[in-house]
């Protein structure tokens, strides 16, 4: 378990992490999300002991970072796949940290094997891709064999198959019982790969839950209908109390209306339906929504954007 509370970094008249208080459950994967610059990696750096708080504290299975007896066997960490001796072989290197850490140097095969590093482990680390060198730095978090894992960015530079398998691994190892904090730009993937969310933004908590509350509280599904009596349901939904939008002289729309209740008023009265269909929000809208204040360097939404429909509870006037 991570646990953090009041967790702050200042660099001089900067605050990098501000009043950060979360949990990182084991049995889960946890996902860290947040824009450029919002404290994740700063985050992380103090949970491993590399930067120390300006105030606040962070634990790892109830002590901190540098308390840790065996700290290899206990929390593994991917942080900079660059930071590497380059003249080092893949082997060398992993080998290295076994001994220094009284760790057995058959793990140096066995996660050589694992990460799919075999055929490459007496070839220079200098001469690894950025994908090669992801691989190589989650191999020696691994190397330990720790109950607590921290990926920052585990993905970056992956071809498909490779985030594949790095999403099987951190399922694999949250399904052993052990602790999972990873970082990613990539919705897609943190959508299928994490159980929980925390979101951060300008050193701030945002919010944290389980993916789907995280979804829901910040967005809204939308119901499309398209029938060729759109007025006319549009009237039947009215005279219930409910709202849609007739978006075309052909098509309604609404947040607030189950796809359910739309069908049983058109049977009711007899109106034909073409399309009926729940498009649900996605994380990326989500994250979106909530960090849209928070990014470091804003940016003009394209054109296309511009004149879409947020489907945001703060759009919609929810809370």
């Amino acid at each position: 378990m991570i646990e953090a509370v009041g967790l702050t970094k200042r660099y001089g008249s900067k605050t990098a992490v501000d009043n950060a208080s979360f949990t990182v459950e084991p049995g889960t994967v946890t996902g860290f999300l947040g824009p450029n610059g919002s404290g994740k990696s700063t985050t992380m750096r103090m949970i491993m002991g590399l930067d120390k708080p300006t105030s606040g504290t962070v634990t790892v299975n109830g002590r901190p970072y540098r308390e840790l007896a065996t700290p290899l066997r206990e929390v593994g960490a991917l942080l900079d796949a660059k930071g590497l001796h380059g003249s080092r072989s893949a082997r060398a290197h992993l080998t290295q940290l076994a001994v220094s850490n009284g760790i057995p140097t058959r793990r140096v095969d066995e996660v050589l094997e694992t990460t799919g590093l075999t055929s490459v482990a007496r070839k220079k680390v200098k001469g690894f891709s950025l994908g090669m060198g992801q691989r190589l730095g989650i191999a020696a978090a691994l190397l330990g064999d720790p109950k607590v894992l921290i990926f920052d960015e585990p993905v970056n530079g992956l071809d498909p198959e490779g985030v594949k398998w790095v999403r099987e691994t951190c399922r694999s190892l949250a399904a052993q019982g052990r602790t999972v904090f990873i970082s990613s730009h990539l919705m897609s993937e943190m959508a299928l790969t994490a159980d929980h969310l925390i979101v951060i933004g300008r050193g701030r908590i945002l919010t944290s839950g389980p993916v789907g509350e995280v979804i829901a509280a910040a967005t809204s599904d939308v119901v499309r209908v398209v029938s060729p009596d759109a007025g006319r349901l549009a009237e039947a939904l009215a005279a219930d109390g409910l709202q849609a939008q007739l978006t075309a002289p052909d098509t309604l729309t609404t947040t607030t209306v189950p796809a359910a209740r739309i069908g049983e008023t058109a049977a009711a009265h007899g109106l034909v339906l073409h399309e009926l269909v729940t498009q649900h929000a996605s994380l990326e809208e989500a994250y979106l929504e909530l960090t849209g204040g928070e990014v470091e360097y804003a940016t003009g939404a394209p054109a296309a954007e511009q004149g879409g429909t947020r489907r945001s509870r703060r759009a919609l006037g929810g809370h």
